[in-house]
């Protein structure tokens, strides 16, 4: 393939109910990584859309897009605990997203700590079942009961099958029936049932010690492991990762399906970079033929696929690849489906398709190939490599290769405050968000910073303040503003004017 684009829906974004967890334009990375790192480790991963773009001739990429519902593992590890914030929810809810199959037919996840665990209780033999809930031990206790009462009068070799038996039940199940009984032998027998045989302890020794047996510790892993097993193939394959806005996914996958976040931010983006060393954010591309191109303002990735495919922005040059769905995705041709993971993976690598190719076709005066390569694609998208968008913060990307280089933001405002004592940054922020946007940090006393990431906002801000009875509005100068500034200066005019006095002194003195 040439490349596979990712997308996810969560059952949380930022947590509220930690302190100043908002983002903020004050934020450097460091800072943000904080914040974020608290609310994905709350938030659980509902479905995970994968869109695998394969080249199929000169001009024409295959997409084979898939939808995988989630739901953490929940076999001999401990019990794992999620929020959900109530506005994510009904925001997937009102775009169809279906929580039966999320909760019933989710698939299993792990990282590597939670499976090391697993690992150690099946070699130990202490493995347990993390569901405590009456309906599970209700399941056992029916298979436990009807397997009992039957092998009484069963004779040897003699069958007997269990139905309705979903998900982690079938192995549950067949272990605790193990575990109890010495002359039975299970094995899963395909639609939720599993067949009981009854063998002489002998015969069953026998069966466990063969490679046939369904419940080896490698097979249980295997079905615990659930997802976590293709985002390994993912990793080894090294294609290139194509995401939208994608830091929060980022941070899912580390903390998912690799090991939990580290605290250090450094550590965390190196770790993403030797796990995927090619990463493209269609957020970044599109942001920056904003700036260059006279691309439309688009505030979705389905407006920013719909300008790309009416796109008249490049009359010349040959015509765009042809993306086309493989047969079993074809409904993503007919229809809309946003914020259904695997139709925005579709759009997310369809959109940088088509950015790459109108990208070459600007930024070369001779004519371009009839039929561009993807590296090709790759070459002109190379500044835009591994720099993720970085949403309202002290830097425009994160780069997972390199340094962050800080964005140029409109220039910070100060308010210096007269005659209205006590206030807070709340009640500061509260007094301009009238006006427009704008986060709020304290500098001093009676003086506040504030920040926007839009000119126009300042420029509104300095002209309709500038005969405030209280507050008074200027442009933020480091030398002027600054309180360590002001200090050292405070500092220096005092050990000025005590050389200048022992001067003066020293020289009477004579």
């Amino acid at each position: 393939s040439a490349s596979t684009a990712l997308d996810m829906e969560f059952t949380g974004l930022h947590s509220t109910s930690l302190q100043n967890n908002e983002p903020s334009l004050f934020d450097s990375p460091a800072e943000r990584y904080v914040k974020a790192r608290q609310s994905v480790q709350r938030f659980a991963l509902v479905q995970l859309g994968l869109a695998i773009f394969s080249k199929e001739n000169s001009n024409k990429y295959v997409v084979h897009s898939y939808n995988f519902f989630l739901f953490p593992s929940t076999l001999g590890i401990r019990d794992v605990e999620f929020t959900l914030s109530a506005s994510s929810i009904q925001f997937l809810s009102h775009y169809g997203f279906d929580y039966n199959k999320f909760l019933k037919d989710g698939i299993p996840y792990m990282n590597e700590v939670q499976e090391k665990i697993l690992r150690q209780h099946l070699s130990a033999g202490t493995w347990k079942v993390c569901s405590t809930s009456n309906a599970d031990r209700d399941v056992l206790k029916k298979a436990i009961d009807e397997v009992t009462s039957w092998i009484v009068a069963a004779k040897e070799e003699d069958t007997m099958i269990l139905q309705d038996l979903s998900g982690y039940h079938m192995i549950e199940v067949q272990l605790v029936l193990r575990q109890a009984l010495e002359n039975v032998w299970t094995e899963p027998l395909g639609d939720k049932k599993v067949m009981v045989k009854k063998v002489s302890p002998e015969h069953r020794q026998l069966l466990e010690n063969s490679s046939y047996d369904p419940c080896q510790k490698k097979l249980i892993l295997l079905s615990a492991r659930g997802f976590t097993n293709l985002f390994q193939i993912l990793v080894k394959v090294k294609k290139p990762l194509v995401g939208h806005n994608m830091l929060m996914d980022l941070m899912h996958l580390h903390d998912k399906f690799y090991r939990p976040l580290p605290e250090s931010y450094e550590e965390f983006k190196r770790n993403i970079h030797n796990l995927f060393p090619v990463i493209i954010d269609t957020k970044t591309v599109i942001k920056y033929m904003q700036k260059k191109y006279l691309f439309p303002r688009v505030s979705s990735l389905l407006d920013a696929y719909a300008v790309l495919c009416s796109s008249n922005l490049n009359p010349k040059g040959p015509p765009c690849p042809v993306i086309a769905l493989a047969s079993g995705c074809s409904r993503y041709a007919e229809k809309k489906f946003p914020h259904e993971a695997g139709y925005d993976a579709f759009l997310c690598g369809s959109v940088l398709l088509m950015s790459a190719h109108l990208l070459l076709c600007k930024s070369t005066d001779d004519a371009v190939e009839a039929e561009p390569s993807f590296s090709q694609y790759l070459t002109v998208l190379a500044e835009h490599v591994n720099k993720v968008n970085f949403i309202r913060g002290g830097v425009s990307s994160i780069n997972f290769s390199g340094e962050d280089s800080p964005c140029r933001h409109p220039p910070a405002l100060v308010v210096h405050v007269r005659g209205w004592p006590g206030l807070t940054e709340r009640q500061i922020y509260q007094e301009f968000k009238a006006h427009c946007r704008f986060d709020v940090r304290r500098l001093s006393k009676n003086q506040f910073i504030l920040l926007s990431n839009k000119y126009k906002h300042v420029r509104h801000v300095l002209r309709d303040y500038k005969h405030h009875p209280h507050l008074q509005v200027s442009v933020y100068r480091h030398w002027r503003h600054s309180p360590s500034v002001n200090c050292l200066l405070q500092i220096s005019g005092i050990v000025a004017l005590w050389s200048l006095l022992a001067f003066v002194l020293g020289g009477a003195r004579s």
